[in-house]
């Protein structure tokens, strides 16, 4: 398996002007090279610049710029590699017929992140530290830089990053071969059906609850934000309020990201099958589209975009992407089977009857079916359901 490990870094007064230095400087080798591949289509001949052709230009670059010699070659490369990957995702998105979004360029506050593609190639990640407690990572042009590492490392360290989140930096670490950690068979199967009232509801008839994170701090946030509204721009008090804006953004994050892996934590550690539906939340949080009026020329109709908007909120609060990631990724490290199954009509179904029907839902809480009268919290039901869709698609997989 592969996993990624994040550790917090406890980097000198010195080495984070360093770390500040090293982003600066591969955010202007990001810029530079897309400046070129800017310039080039924009030229009549429409010379073509690629990956391969801007790699071979770096050694003249280190050559000339003492600022981007003092770096890593293999990471500069990466940032080389992250413009051809957002440039691909564009021409993706063209032959696809989607909203294509050319690649921007970035600004001091949209690259914090620099990685290195191999361990020991401009950085070392010490697996066996004489004292685990001293934990250290060395970065070419920054030292050796201390480590809070709070778990251990398994399998074999593969590329490293490090980013910044405001004020902290962190190492994050991929590794590949890492072994899994079965857990002994329990003989039970679970359905789950994610929702905004409660985070899961389960086949069991349990409701994980949800916090609403982002609705207790609002609060908080919408005056941080206000106070920041305020503030001239590039004044030193303005940076300190959307410091303050952004700390409270992360505080919820954590606090979301937290409670998905204990809700995971727990339905892996009690059940052998877990059933859920195959959710696209990024399209389910989409705003809704625009209705032209047909009798008023460039005026709309209604199209229900302030009540979405709610839901969105509420969806993207929940967390749903963050708690199915979190899921997956501890299932297959205990050697449990996560089944997706197609939510279709899962919350109008009878799970007793099977009549799918609009109106077996008379809200949003409560399941009344109107063909054989069976009763039930909705949420259960429609985890019920889930579980059924996929014990038949394990049974259809297996023959």
């Amino acid at each position: 398996m592969r996993r990624s490990y994040k550790f917090l870094l406890r980097p000198t007064a010195h080495q984070q002007i360093a770390l500040t230095a090293m982003l600066d400087d591969h955010r202007a080798l990001y810029n530079a090279a897309l400046q070129e591949r800017r310039d080039a289509y924009r030229h009549p001949s429409k010379t073509t610049v690629r990956y391969g052709g801007q790699s071979a230009q770096l050694k003249d670059i280190r050559g000339f710029d003492a600022d981007q010699a003092r770096w890593s070659f293999s990471s500069q490369q990466a940032t080389l590699r992250r413009l051809n990957l957002a440039f691909a995702a564009f021409f993706r998105r063209v032959k696809a017929g989607e909203t294509p979004g050319y690649p921007r360029f970035k600004g001091a506050g949209w690259f914090d992140t620099v990685t290195w593609p191999a361990n020991g190639d401009g950085c070392l990640w010490d697996s066996q530290p004489e004292n685990p407690k001293t934990m250290f990572v060395r970065l070419q042009g920054v030292g050796h830089v201390k480590v809070h590492q709070h778990r251990p490392v398994a399998g074999r360290v593969k590329t490293l990053s490090v980013r910044r989140e405001g004020a902290r930096w962190y190492l994050v670490l991929s590794c590949d071969d890492v072994p899994a950690e079965p857990l002994e068979p329990t003989g039970a199967v679970v359905g789950v059906d994610l929702g905004v009232a409660s985070l899961a509801s389960t086949s069991n008839g349990e409701h994980y609850g949800n916090p609403r994170f982002l609705e207790r701090a609002a609060g908080r946030l919408a005056n941080a934000q206000r106070d920041l509204a305020r503030k001239k721009r590039g004044s030193k008090r303005r940076r300190k309020a959307a410091t303050r804006v952004a700390n409270q953004s992360r505080a919820v994050a954590r606090q979301r990201v937290d409670l998905a892996n204990k809700t995971a934590r727990e339905l892996v550690a009690d059940h052998d099958l877990i059933a859920v539906e195959k959710l696209n939340v990024k399209g389910m949080v989409r705003r809704a589209k625009p209705k032209p009026d047909p009798d008023q020329p460039g005026a709309f109709l209604p199209n229900g975009q302030a009540a979405k908007s709610g839901l969105n909120r509420s969806i993207l609060d929940a967390g749903w992407g963050v708690f199915l990631n979190a899921l997956r990724a501890k299932a297959e490290s205990a050697g449990r089977v996560v089944v997706e199954v197609n939510p279709r009509h899962t919350s109008q179904r009878c799970a007793e009857c099977g009549h799918v029907a609009p109106e077996n839902r008379p809200s949003q809480a409560t399941f009344r079916c109107v063909e054989c009268g069976h009763a039930a919290h909705a949420d259960v039901n429609a985890a019920i359901n889930i579980l059924g869709a996929g014990l038949a698609l394990q049974v259809a997989q297996a023959s």
